[in-house]
């Protein structure tokens, strides 16, 4: 079974439409050791079909070809690497984010926000305006066990995750619990009535065209699903807490497509309106911790009861079972943790994937996964949950299917065919374009971002 047969068959897809799927290869795409390529091929390939399949529904027609180029697919994959704002090349990764020696192994912090950075400095007893941060913060965790200071910082809410090798992962607790989940997890609530979507027509073909979808995401896996639901026709609405700082480069990435607001959900005014947005939402996407939004009425046995027949996607780093499913976490830290930095290491440090591939794999699967529900909630019926956790894309790719998908050498990779420029309230933007790719279907996104946070909160 290949990559994309499994992935295909964890969504719940007729496994006769697999064959609609052609393939570019293209030698020195994504290289490592893990079969990164072959995943991420594969998790481009059925959100495309998906997006195929929907067509087909609201077409009538037959399921559309879907064609997958590595090339592409390598190219958003670095979509944050090759980003440029009036020719300015982002920050992907803050002084504070990285590996760490510590007396008995390695740790890796994630300090990209100012708020994680306050987190890790005060857990460990930095003050922030000793010297060099970094020289001070090196000298300190030398003298720590790696674990110590997991859990030190962990503790205090701040980032850091201790390095595991695979064997190590397998027989921790919530690795146990990872290994006895599926890649995604897929329910239906209640018996809600089909809500049909009007027939489709036009050039290009927009699968989700009139499909509202909530948008309560934040960093990478979240954003390029919902981006990817975007270019495919539906209006994102992204809602953002007003407390909560965005970087700029990364809202310039990720929200293609979309229009941003904030709302303060603990204000009785705002939780008013972001109300009125669920009562019209099809689709409601959340990528926190899980339970973090339960107390304003967003788990899924409560929005079902508000908004029946709705589509609910829920995205975590670590799942919502096992020791750690409150933890937040990023996929640089699934990584470590996981041993697939051990793996992608040499003797001397620590490595890592060529690309944030738990991010941007889990993202186009989360899509897929609300573009199959979408099907079968206009056939069936039902309120639909959808899960995902970067941990279980992790398990994938180090344990996944026994036959990897073959690897023959195709014409070379380079980025260049398939990065775009176009104008923005932002600035100039230079991105990389989408890999979902099917015949008839959109080749861009409509708009390009705008200014974070500045759209009004209500339906286009």
């Amino acid at each position: 079974m290949t990559h994309t047969d499994f992935a295909w068959a964890a969504l719940g897809g007729d496994p006769a439409l697999v064959s609609q799927i052609s393939t570019v290869a293209r030698e020195g795409a994504l290289p490592s050791r893990l079969p990164v390529r072959a995943m991420a091929r594969a998790c481009v390939a059925v959100c495309a079909l998906a997006g195929a399949e929907l067509t087909a529904g609201r077409t009538g027609g037959k399921v559309p070809e879907v064609r997958v180029d590595d090339g592409a697919v390598a190219t958003a994959f670095h979509s944050e690497r090759h980003l440029r704002v009036d020719g300015g090349e982002p920050v992907n990764f803050a002084p504070l984010s990285r590996f760490w020696r510590t007396a008995d192994g390695w740790v890796r912090t994630h300090a990209n926000y100012p708020h994680h950075q306050k987190r890790l400095l005060d857990a460990l007893g930095v003050p922030e305006d000793r010297g060099s941060l970094a020289e001070v913060l090196a000298e300190m965790l030398a003298e720590r066990s790696a674990i110590e200071v997991e859990e030190t910082v962990y503790a205090a809410g701040g980032l850091a995750i201790a390095l595991r090798t695979p064997g190590q992962w397998a027989a921790h607790p919530q690795g146990r619990a990872i290994a006895a989940h599926p890649l995604l997890a897929r329910e239906r609530l209640d018996t809600a009535p089909p809500r049909p979507l009007a027939p489709l027509a036009g050039d290009p073909l927009l699968p989700a065209a009139g499909v509202r979808v909530l948008d309560l995401t934040r960093v990478i896996a979240g954003p390029v699903a919902t981006r990817t639901l975007a270019l495919l026709g539906a209006d994102v609405l992204r809602i953002d807490s007003p407390r909560l700082p965005e970087i700029d480069d990364q809202h310039a990435d990720l929200d293609f497509g979309k229009r941003s607001a904030t709302l303060d959900l603990a204000a009785r005014g705002d939780r008013s309106a972001f109300e009125e947005l669920l009562a019209e939402a099809d689709v409601v996407v959340t990528g926190y911790r899980p339970g973090a939004l339960d107390r304003f009425g967003l788990s899924p046995g409560a929005l079902a009861e508000r908004r029946p027949g709705l589509v609910v996607a829920q995205l975590s780093a670590w799942g919502g079972y096992g020791p750690w499913s409150g933890r937040r976490g990023f996929d640089s830290l699934v990584q470590v943790a996981t041993g697939i930095a051990e793996i992608e290491g040499s003797a001397q440090a620590p490595g890592a994937l060529p690309a944030q591939a738990l991010d941007h794999g889990t993202g186009y699967l989360l899509a897929a996964a609300v573009l199959r529900s979408l099907t079968e909630q206009t056939r069936e019926g039902g309120t639909r949950l959808v899960r995902l956790a970067l941990a279980r894309t992790a398990a994938w790719l180090v344990d996944g299917p026994a036959h990897r998908d073959e690897e023959a050498a195709g014409t070379s990779y380079e980025p260049g065919p398939w990065l775009a420029e176009t104008d923005s309230d932002l600035g100039r933007l230079r991105y990389a374009r989408s890999p979902v790719s099917f015949a008839g279907g959109p080749a861009d996104w409509a708009r390009p971002p705008g200014r974070w946070g500045t759209d009004p909160a209500r339906w286009a």
